[in-house]
């Protein structure tokens, strides 16, 4: 048999490599060493543009560009969001971003060293990012970075973004105003990037988030034109794209320094106000945007000490903790801290207006000479609520919530609800329960349900939800046994109508739900 004649081995192609130049700001003296070498060394260097065919990107590298390179403009079909594009704007642009990556994976197959400039950083809100996508997985690529516009900005404003335990949060203008409202209100620091047409919603944002007074502008940081400036100052028809709104660090406020302070800023009288959050049951996964955010712009911090010590600590916050069961005494304090102009944030667990410290701060508040205090409250997740997420779904119908508690109300009170609660057949919420002092109430609570409802009924006891020594356990209401029930417990008593059901290929997994349909007759 004859030997099969070898076929020649293909000789490979030559293959370039591929850059992506971080430039800076703006300012042709930050681009960094890295940057210019290989600018210069460059055979191809590409930029995108406008149509108007103006790069940026390409005046800040021209001083290091040599005869003899190729230039490959990569210009924009498509500015805004208005296009005729079958594909409407998202379409005309990822076909655009197909063709730049051919064009310039043509280059690479020939050999050639490729150098894509990147304003600021190349793997920050760049147009880069989209070349490095379809081409750094198939040519050997280096990634330059460069200085980012929101560190030029706080440069030129002078003011640090964060300092100690703070978090700097970077987000784009063009969300939807609810949504930046609430990232902006939980934010330590913040920079807001790509103005332009979007300003009028980031400021609005901004003032619905209580941050406007603290919040700064930068237009063209380090370049020709720069602007800076208060948020609360700009024209709107005057904004660039180029542009970005900072809420600087707050820990870092310069002393001596008075107009560093958003405080010190405002017009007119310095007016005090009380806020109640609610810190939801346990741990800061269950802590909402607004509730953050009111927690970092008090300058007080008032509560029971164990909530108090759920809130982080601040540098220049001041924390006036107390015992649980001055409530009174609390919000007059902390009304009295209003009125001498300071910012203050009452605390409670859960959601400050069940069975917590928001009744107690406005009845105060309703009487001279608290009556012009301003008040707000924030609410937070109730107790009730994460225990019934974690048993399943015992509040699915309609339910009651009763303290067990008599230290503000007489036990012949809290049965008479009981009974009338259970006699609607509503499913019950039950807080409070007992503690060392009070060892009896869920044994008369369990008696009186049992009036109204079979021994099979599912209860949930819930005790420290979220919290480190968390227990969900579905028992029945006639062997609930009081001794298993202290203060850190919530019960949730189901109605006739709660099922439970086991899940899982072992049926390890307990569920309880109350359905929705409620039956006829």
């Amino acid at each position: 048999m004859p030997t099969p004649t070898p076929v020649p081995s293909s000789v490979p192609a030559p293959t370039g490599r591929l850059y992506g130049v971080g430039l800076g700001p703006g300012d042709p003296s930050l681009l960094t060493v890295r940057a210019v070498e290989v600018i210069a060394a460059a055979d191809v260097v590409a930029y995108h543009s406008a149509r108007h065919g103006r790069s940026i990107a390409r005046s800040i590298a021209e001083r290091h560009l040599r005869p003899g390179q190729i230039e490959e403009p990569l210009v924009y079909p498509v500015t805004t969001e208005t296009t005729d594009h079958p594909g409407g704007y998202r379409g005309a642009l990822e076909e655009f971003y197909e063709e730049a990556a051919a064009r310039l994976a043509a280059h690479l197959d020939a050999g050639r060293v490729v150098a894509v400039l990147a304003e600021g950083d190349p793997f920050f809100y760049s147009s880069y990012q989209h070349m490095h996508k379809r081409l750094a997985h198939r040519y050997p690529t280096e990634v330059v970075p460069g200085v980012t516009s929101f560190s030029a900005a706080s440069a030129r404003l002078g003011r640090p973004l964060v300092e100690g335990e703070e978090t700097l949060t970077i987000l784009p203008g063009t969300l939807p105003e609810e949504e930046l409202t609430a990232r902006l209100a939980q934010a330590d620091s913040a920079v807001v990037m790509k103005l332009g047409r979007t300003f009028p919603a980031v400021r609005g944002a901004l003032e619905r988030s209580g941050r406007l007074a603290e919040a700064r502008y930068v237009e063209r940081a380090t370049m020709a034109g720069e602007r800076t400036g208060r948020v609360a100052d700009v024209d709107p028809e005057s904004v660039p794209y180029f542009s970005l709104a900072v809420l600087p660090s707050r820990v870092a406020a310069l002393p001596g320094r008075p107009e560093e302070t958003a405080r010190d800023e405002a017009v007119g009288e310095v007016v005090g106000e009380v806020v109640v959050v609610g810190l939801g049951p346990a741990g800061p996964l269950w802590l909402t945007p607004e509730a953050r955010g009111a927690l970092a712009a008090a300058e007080d911090v008032v509560g029971y000490t164990t909530y108090v010590d759920r809130v982080p600590v601040r540098p220049g916050q001041c924390r006036h903790a107390s015992d649980n069961k001055v409530e009174s005494e609390r919000a007059e304090f902390a009304l009295d801290l209003a009125r001498q102009g300071r910012r203050v944030a009452v605390v409670s667990s859960g959601d400050p207006g069940v069975f917590a410290m928001a009744s107690a701060v406005l009845e105060v508040a309703a009487e001279d000479p608290y009556r012009e205090v301003p008040v707000r409250v924030v609410p937070g997740m109730t107790a009730a609520h994460a225990a019934a997420a974690r048993a399943g779904a015992p509040l699915g119908h309609d339910y009651a919530v009763v303290s067990l508690s008599d230290r503000l109300k007489p036990w012949e009170v809290i049965a008479e609800r009981l009974r009338a609660a259970a006699a609607a057949d509503l499913v019950l919420a039950l807080y409070n329960p007992g503690s060392r002092s009070r060892l009896w109430q869920v044994g008369k609570a369990r008696d009186v349900l049992l009036e109204h409802r079979a021994p099979e009924t599912p209860v949930v006891m819930a005790r420290d939800v979220g919290g480190p020594e968390e227990s969900v356990r579905i028992v029945t209401l006639g062997e609930l046994d009081p001794a298993e029930v202290d203060m850190r417990t919530l019960l949730i008593v189901g109605s006739t109508q709660t099922r439970t059901a086991r899940r899982g290929a072992d049926g390890a997994e307990r569920i309880v739900w109350t359905p929705r349909r409620y039956p006829e007759g």
